[in-house]
C-alpha cells in the first residue's frame, strides 16, 4: 500500500528546443516549434503542492531546462515558505547574476549542476550546442552570489554521467569541482538501455547512444582504474564523490521495493500533470499512471494501475521498464 508522500519530482518544463537542448538526441516534441511552450503554470503548481500535506522534498527536474520557466523561483519560494527543501537541476547555460542570487534568496536548498566532461572538447561534444567557458562562468557567479549573501544554501553539487567517452575525465572533473568550490560530485551511468518491447519508435536512437557508450561493455579493470584515479584526487582535494557500481549487482533478484523505493517514496509529474514511477522513465509515453493535475494526486498515488506497479516491481517478474533500469540493476 503507498504511504503518504514526502517526497515529489516535478517537471516545470518539458521542451527541448534548441535553448536547453543539450543530449545529442531529442527526446520529447513538447513546445516550439512543435507545439506551445510546455511549461507548467503556476497555478497547477501551487495546486499540487497543496495536496501534499506531508511533502518534505521537492526536487524539480524534467527534459527540459527548469531555468527556463518565467516562474521558476516563484515555484521555489512557494513550496520552501511550506517548509519543503527543494532542489533542482540545471546545464546552468541561462543563468544571469541576477539568476545566480535568485537561487540564494528563494530558498533554493540545493543545486545540482549538470557537467558532464573536465574538457570543453568532451564536454561539448556529450552536450550539443553547449558552450563549455560560459557554463564555468556561470558557476563562478552562483558561488559568488553566496558568498555575497552570506548564505550556505543552495548546496551545488556537480553531477555527471559517465560514459565511454569521458570516463578518463573524471579525474579532472573533481580537480575542476575543487577549483570552483564545489564539495560534492555525484557520478552517475547512463540511466537506462531503453530496451522495452515496448518503446515508441522515436525513442530507439536512445537505445543505440547507450550500446555505444556505456560502461557496461567497458573492461572492469578500465573502469576500476580510473575510478581509482578519481578517488585518489577526491580525497586529496577533500571532495565527496559518489562513484557506482562497474557491474550489475552479484546477487540474485531482491524485492522491487529494496531495489527501488521510487514508487513509494513519490511520483514524478509532468509539466502537463502525469505521473510516472519515476524520472528514470523520463517520458509520460514510455509509462503513466493518470494525470495528477486533472483527477487529484490522491486519486491517482492511490489507483489500480499504480499499486498493480508497485505489486510488480515488488515481485519476481518487475515492470518491463524497470528491468534495465540502472537503478535495478545496481548501477546508477
Amino acid at each position: 500500500m503507498a504511504p503518504p508522500i514526502a517526497f515529489a519530482q516535478i517537471e516545470p518544463v518539458g521542451q527541448c528546443n534548441l535553448r536547453c537542448r543539450m543530449c545529442p538526441i531529442q527526446f520529447r516534441r513538447d513546445g516550439p516549434p512543435h507545439g506551445p511552450l510546455a511549461f507548467m503554470p503556476l497555478a497547477t503548481f501551487r495546486r499540487l503542492i497543496d495536496q501534499l500535506p506531508d511533502l518534505r522534498s521537492l526536487h524539480l527536474q524534467g527534459m527540459g531546462e527548469p531555468l527556463m520557466h518565467p516562474q521558476f523561483f516563484e515555484m521555489v519560494r512557494y513550496a520552501a515558505a511550506r517548509g519543503v527543501r527543494v532542489s533542482t537541476n540545471t546545464n546552468l547555460t541561462l543563468l544571469s547574476e541576477r539568476r545566480a542570487r535568485l537561487c540564494v534568496e528563494s530558498g533554493l536548498h540545493e543545486l545540482h549542476v549538470s557537467i558532464d566532461g573536465a574538457t570543453a572538447a568532451t564536454y561539448e561534444a556529450i552536450r550539443v550546442r553547449s558552450r563549455f567557458a560560459r557554463v564555468l562562468r556561470h558557476l563562478e557567479w552562483l558561488q559568488r552570489a553566496r558568498e555575497a549573501c552570506k548564505a550556505s544554501a543552495p548546496e551545488v553539487r556537480i553531477v555527471a554521467v559517465v560514459m565511454r567517452r569521458n570516463l578518463e575525465e573524471l579525474p579532472g572533473l573533481v580537480e575542476l569541482a575543487h577549483r570552483y568550490g564545489v564539495r560534492r560530485v555525484f557520478v552517475q551511468h547512463l540511466c537506462h538501455d531503453f530496451a522495452e518491447e515496448s518503446l515508441p519508435a522515436e525513442y530507439r536512437p536512445m537505445r543505440h547512444f547507450v550500446d555505444d557508450e556505456s560502461l557496461l561493455g567497458v573492461p572492469v579493470e578500465r573502469i576500476d582504474a580510473w575510478f581509482g584515479r578519481a578517488r585518489e584526487r577526491a580525497l586529496a582535494l577533500g571532495v565527496d564523490l559518489r562513484l557506482p557500481r562497474a557491474r550489475p549487482r552479484a546477487e540474485g533478484p531482491a524485492p522491487g521495493a529494496r531495489r527501488c523505493e521510487w514508487p513509494w517514496r513519490g511520483p514524478y509529474i509532468s509539466y502537463r500533470g502525469e505521473a510516472m514511477p519515476c524520472c528514470m522513465v523520463s517520458t509520460p509515453d514510455r509509462i503513466n499512471f493518470g494525470n495528477m493535475a486533472d483527477q487529484g494526486i490522491e486519486t491517482v498515488w492511490r489507483s489500480a494501475p499504480y499499486e498493480a506497479f508497485r505489486a510488480g516491481l515488488d515481485g519476481d517478474t518487475p515492470p518491463e521498464v524497470c528491468r534495465s533500469c540502472s537503478v535495478y540493476q545496481g548501477v546508477f
